[in-house]
């Protein structure tokens, strides 16, 4: 699918790793599907164990067996909170209108089928009321632009889980360059972030028997050839990070077994993680190890025939891929080299045999201004697409590399709202592209480079009615004189009197950036019962690229919440809203963000939904993934820096004496990214000194809190019903 894929994916995998952002959306827009690797006699397998480093400080913290994650105990706990706050909420008329709605949009058909391109077909993995658990799917070109294509099915999940008596979750598939006819498919239990790996054969839509097999860990594996993969997992004692990713990259063959693999790349283990894969360029490949150094800084090595070579560029910068002989690299800082400047968040271009001969003759691709950023950069056969941000809206752009120089081309889309690139390929320049905002559902439109002309090839069908309602950007006034920008959805009726239920959404980390995309359940469960909805891009995200991120990192983290306050005071200010009515949600980071400003500013909001949180900062790095975000945080462990992260740390400045609203705190038992004893704790803390909170816990989900549309859509329906009791 192109080397720009695969090397984006490898830069980002830590942010990839701790986002959850659009925890809401039920559009359900859906990724272009990706293959993983197995053997179906070896799926008896139980589900791998969690693990904790050693407990640090364990006396000073009354509440750590709740970290034991399916600990008998803490499990009783889980339950008896569970059945509280289901209670409580599930009894409210709202809810079950919420549920019902919301099943019905997960379940619609008439959802868009987003495709990834492989070959001549186009995938697509979809769910549905008959097919909770999944189909992967294809189809042909001429078949998808059919209003009702004709799928063939290439694996049903519900069918395969039955079967094999497995909770399977589909988590996607890496196939064969250039055909795609073997895949290494990702199947998780129960949708937890580490995976059973199985290989599979397209054509006969089986299983190969004694083919490639991974048991369930947090593994990355790659083809080199058809009887060859890279492969980075869990090899035993010392072969994985602090982090808890790969730190050993082999070798395998077919046949071969896994302990008598090459090693080709052993990584430290205070790295982040260490991979191997191969990228192709037409008819090129480059064989390429990513060793992660820390969460922002990597190293990347040339395979060659000798020996390995460490490519020249800065630690903190964004290999972004080889195109047409073109090396792309994004600046995360300033870089001075061959005699010459160039700017942070620039993307620079090299000839790729330029460039290992150690050439510097660097070309600038694109230079943003101060209002742009880059938010996504794919290639197409002759081209490369750059989708940039704005003032937060997206525009999107062409490049050509022809006479050793770059052209380009804008796009014409509609204006204020946000882009999305799908379905290219290194084998043609046709592609697709997805547009929304807030009160529009996405249209797909196809362009195909013959007539260089865009139309619309399918629509999502409004969920909710849009005409009564309206959106306006605002800017609120940091106290450093920053301009923080906002996004308002509202009835066209809204009068300013203070009174209104506001939900405010933010995230403000890892140089992820909310954009204007449709939701059907903000929509249904929110504007339609007399919310308004807030959408804040503080800083910490990535809205006006490396800056906007770099601003609030680790010593400047308190910029992140105090931003997300000016906001919340701005509505208030405003009249928007006031305390009374004001509620704000985040998951992941965003509940650590959430989290954080209600223990700071508990007399501005009423309503806290805090999903999937970080919120003991003090044994973060010890917990699941945690090490690899010390880059974004700091290292509790190091004195001088819990100094400044012990200021914010939710559940160390939870406060007996303080009145908080009732918070509402969710997360999952299969959350192994972000580990569930930090809700579990700090809901366990709260309670302790008398606080009144709601806690619900999904014993299955991973990350995103729910693996089927049942599950999501009774979350979205607690959620909304919680704020709409609070906030009303």
């Amino acid at each position: 699918m192109g080397i720009i894929m695969n090397i984006k994916l490898l830069s980002l995998v830590s942010a990839a790793a701790l986002t959850l952002v659009a925890c809401d959306n039920t559009e359900q827009t859906q990724a272009p599907a990706k293959p993983i690797v197995a053997e179906t006699k070896q799926v008896e397998q139980k589900p791998a164990e969690m693990k904790i480093q050693p407990i640090k400080e364990a006396v000073k913290d009354p509440f750590i067996w709740l970290e034991e994650v399916e600990g008998e105990k803490a499990l009783a706990w889980v339950e008896e909170n569970n059945k509280k706050s289901l209670g409580y909420l599930k009894a409210q008329p709202l809810y079950k209108e919420l549920y019902e709605k919301n099943l019905k949009v997960y379940d619609s058909d008439e959802r868009i089928p987003y495709v990834g391109q492989m070959g001549n077909y186009f995938y697509n993995f979809w769910k549905d009321a008959s097919n909770q658990r999944g189909l992967w799917r294809r189809t042909t070109l001429e078949e998808y632009k059919k209003d009702n294509p004709n799928w063939e099915v290439v694996l049903d999940l519900d069918k395969l889980a039955e079967e094999e008596g497995e909770n399977w979750v589909y988590k996607g598939s890496n196939c064969l360059y250039p055909e795609y006819k073997r895949c290494l498919l990702n199947l998780s239990r129960g949708g937890a972030d580490a995976t059973v790996v199985r290989e599979f054969d397209i054509p006969s839509k089986s299983f190969v028997k004694d083919g490639f097999y991974l048991p369930e860990a947090k593994s990355s594996v790659n083809w080199i050839d058809l009887n060859t993969v890279y492969v980075g997992t869990d090899f035993g004692e010392g072969s994985m990070t602090d982090s808890g990713y790969a730190r050993i990259v082999k070798e395998w063959k077919r046949g071969e077994p896994l302990e008598k693999a090459k090693t080709i790349f052993e990584g430290e283990k205070e790295n982040v993680w260490v991979a191997a894969f191969v990228a192709h360029d037409k008819d090129k490949s480059y064989k390429l190890i990513y060793q992660g150094l820390t969460f922002y800084t990597s190293d990347i090595f040339l395979v060659t025939e000798d020996d390995l070579k460490k490519l020249d560029r800065p630690k903190d910068s964004s290999f972004s891929g080889i195109t047409n002989d073109q090396l792309l690299i994004e600046l995360k800082s300033d870089w001075t080299v061959g005699g010459k400047s160039y700017p942070q968040a620039a993307l620079l271009s090299i000839n790729i045999n330029d460039y290992l001969a150690g050439k510097t003759n660097f070309t600038e691709v694109l230079v943003p201004d101060a209002n742009t950023s880059i938010s996504g950069i794919s290639s197409t056969k002759d081209y490369i697409l750059i989708n940039t941000l704005k003032d937060v809206a997206s525009e999107l752009y062409r490049y050509r590399f022809k006479d050793g120089k770059w052209s380009n081309e804008k796009i014409a889309m509609p204006a204020l709202g946000s882009i999305s690139v799908a379905g290219v390929s290194d084998q043609h320049n046709n592609f697709f592209i997805n547009y929304n905002n807030f009160l529009t559902p996405s249209s797909l439109y196809y362009y195909d480079d013959t007539n260089a002309d865009l139309s619309v090839l399918k629509s999502l069908p409004a969920f909710f009615d849009a005409s009564p309602y309206k959106v306006e950007q605002h800017f609120a006034t940091a106290k450093d004189g920053t301009k923080i920008p906002y996004f308002l959805v509202m009835h066209k009726d809204t009068k300013f009197d203070g009174k209104n239920p506001t939900l405010l959404y933010g995230y403000g980390g890892f140089e992820i950036s909310l954009r204007p995309n449709y939701s059907a359940t903000i929509g249904m469960d929110w504007l339609e019962q007399g919310g308004v909805y807030a959408l804040a891009n503080i800083r910490g995200g990535g809205e006006y690229g490396p800056r906007w991120h770099q601003a609030a990192l680790k010593k400047n983290r308190h910029i992140a919440f105090t931003d997300f306050i000016t906001v919340g005071e701005d509505l208030v200010a405003n009249k928007v809203t006031s305390p009374r009515h004001l509620g704000i949600r985040g998951g992941s980071n965003g509940g650590l963000l959430v989290g954080t400003v209600a223990t700071m500013r508990p007399d501005l909001f009423n309503a806290v939904v805090c999903q999937v949180p970080l919120l003991d900062m003090k044994r973060f790095n010890q917990l699941l993934a945690g090490a690899s975000w010390m880059g974004e945080y700091g290292n509790p462990d190091n004195e001088d820096e819990w100094e400044y992260i012990k200021t914010y740390s939710p559940y160390h400045n939870v406060d007996k004496d303080t009145k908080y609203p009732k918070i509402f705190f969710t997360t999952s038992t299969r959350d192994d990214r972000v580990h569930p004893g930090h809700a579990r704790k700090m809901v366990a803390k709260m309670q302790a000194q008398g606080h009144d909170v709601l806690y619900y816990e999904n014993t299955e989900g991973g990350h995103g809190g729910a693996s089927n549309n049942k599950q999501s859509a009774s979350l979205q329906a607690l959620i909304y019903t919680y704020l709409s009791d609070q906030l009303k």
